[in-house]
């Protein structure tokens, strides 16, 4: 039995499997494949939060927005930050209600609505990075681009899609609470979609901004405010890999902070809006709090957590 805490990120890309199962039933299935393993590694006796990516959907939702705009108002694109996690989190607590009564667990899963407060003269507001919504091809981008103003790059080899202005986590507001329902052994769903972002005004009053923080960093503040064991980031892929996509692409099982370092400062091994984020947010993590980080697919993350499957990335 543990009574360690896990702070478990994971992907909003991976709620999508392909163009052809994009729906909410989808998406659900899609969460409870991923559920099943975190329910098998509570009932080992972890304490567990769980943030998670909201990408695609949170575009979803502005595109709704936008095309209902002749008869509804727009949606602020904070306000849709807060949709998507109230959602994929009411979609992420089911499931894991269901498998704590198979498995046989007394525990509850709750998700708190957080917020996250980022600096406004942040550089990403100038500079759009962050992709959401689904994949385009370049012709369907490139005219979106023109005819509704929307900021577009190539993602990683996957596609063309929206960015939006991502700034760094500065702060978790609601972070006691997070503290409180775990020392309660509530199992948290928080920071979803790397929380609303809001900054502070000269009088300390919260406002929304319209941006997207990215998860995995959202994550990590996470974990290091908790004072996490281990940090976990679930992805599409089992382990990282050098060389991505190339013939001479090698599967890693550890990686030290300072060999993650070097390849990242390589520039040709981690894509930006892919692993890049991940790694970076696990050296973050790692540097601010020890404990271990580990980068995985959802399958694997039992024996990951056992140190027989994905990649650690460990102090040097």
């Amino acid at each position: 039995m543990s009574n360690q805490i896990l702070v478990v990120a994971i992907g909003g890309n991976s709620l999508i499997k392909d163009a052809q199962h994009m729906s909410v039933p989808d998406q659900v299935q899609a969460l409870g494949e991923t559920s099943t393993h975190i329910a098998r590694i509570i009932k080992d006796g972890w304490h567990v939060a769980i943030g998670h990516g909201n990408g695609p959907q949170v575009g979803f939702i502005l595109r709704r927005s936008e095309l209902a705009a002749h008869e509804l108002h727009e949606v602020p694109l904070d306000v849709c930050d807060a949709d998507s996690q109230g959602a994929i989190g009411y979609e992420l607590q089911q499931n894991l209600g269901h498998d704590f009564r198979r498995l046989g667990i007394d525990r509850q899963a709750v998700t708190l609505v957080t917020q996250v407060e980022v600096a406004p003269d942040d550089p990403a507001f100038v500079k759009p990075s962050k992709p959401i919504g689904s994949f385009m091809d370049e012709p369907t981008a490139a005219r979106r681009r023109d005819e509704e103003g929307w900021a577009v790059r190539e993602d990683a080899g996957r596609g063309w899609r929206r960015v939006v202005p991502s700034p760094r986590p500065l702060r978790i507001v609601e972070l006691d609470a997070v503290r409180a329902l775990l020392r309660d052994d509530f199992v948290t769903i928080t920071v979803g979609g790397g929380g609303i972002p809001v900054v502070a005004d000269d009088a300390g009053d919260l406002h929304g901004v319209a941006a997207v923080i990215d998860k995995d960093f959202a994550s990590a503040l996470l974990a290091i405010e908790l004072a996490a064991d281990v940090f976990m980031i679930s992805t599409s892929v089992a382990q990282v890999a050098l060389d991505w996509g190339r013939p001479e692409q090698r599967w890693l099982d550890r990686l030290t902070v300072a060999e993650a370092k070097r390849y990242l400062a390589e520039g040709t091994h981690f894509m930006p809006g892919s692993m890049q984020p991940k790694i970076e947010a696990c050296i973050w993590y790692l540097e601010q709090a020890g404990g271990r980080a580990i980068i995985t697919s959802p399958d694997l993350m039992e024996a990951a957590l056992a140190g027989e499957a994905g990649t650690a990335i460990v102090i040097d």
